[in-house]
């Protein structure tokens, strides 16, 4: 991407990289490795795709007067408090991912509509302090997005040792099983003996 670059092409395709990103940690799992709890708090695959649907329709398409007619489980009428970050044993995989696909598409396109300062409206945000502009909302978005796809990697490093952005682009150095056994170790020793534990 060049120096000259339009904005929305900028910010697009750094949306883009972190939906890619995401979407890839869920490839060759498992039912049960997508959807099983990681953290105290639940932390799981599928539930961080389900979780960002919400975060793009919200931020991408109610704010600006764009409603979708995609489902927002968090904002669903008896919702619990979680809904968007767990999938239901009722709801697919496919079913999920081709939400969140359809999610891209109509943030996208509130994307190519409105200039980057156009103003909208957060709805669930308090009164009188609810307004933000596209470039605004689609950098939080971004940045959520982000945030979680680094969630993903770490969850799918644990389920399998696979890490990086995307199969092409692992951005680790080189090394095999030992190499990196030793590096976790001596890693292990440095925290040992900043703590005073050596």
């Amino acid at each position: 991407m060049s120096i000259e670059s339009d904005p929305k092409d900028v910010v697009r395709f750094y949306l883009q990289n972190a939906r890619d990103a995401l979407l890839w940690k869920l490839e060759g799992l498992s039912e049960y490795d997508i959807r099983r709890p990681f953290t105290p708090t639940g932390t799981n695959l599928l539930g961080l795709v389900k979780h960002a649907t919400s975060v793009e329709l919200g931020y991408l398409g109610d704010t600006f007067g764009q409603p979708s007619d995609l489902p927002k489980p968090l904002f669903g009428e008896g919702a619990d408090a979680n809904a968007d970050m767990w999938a239901r044993a009722d709801e697919s995989r496919e079913e999920i991912v081709a939400r969140y696909r359809r999610a891209w598409t109509h943030a996208d396109a509130t994307l190519a509509e409105l200039e980057l300062d156009a103003v909208g409206t957060v709805p669930w945000w308090p009164s009188g302090a609810d307004e933000v502009t596209l470039h605004h909302a689609i950098v939080r978005v971004i940045a959520d997005t982000h945030r979680h796809a680094g969630h993903a990697d770490i969850i799918r490093e644990l389920i399998d040792g696979a890490v990086g952005m995307n199969e092409n682009n692992t951005s680790m150095p080189q090394g095999d099983t030992a190499w990196w056994a030793e590096y976790r170790q001596q890693l292990e020793s440095v925290a040992r003996k900043a703590s005073g534990q050596e």
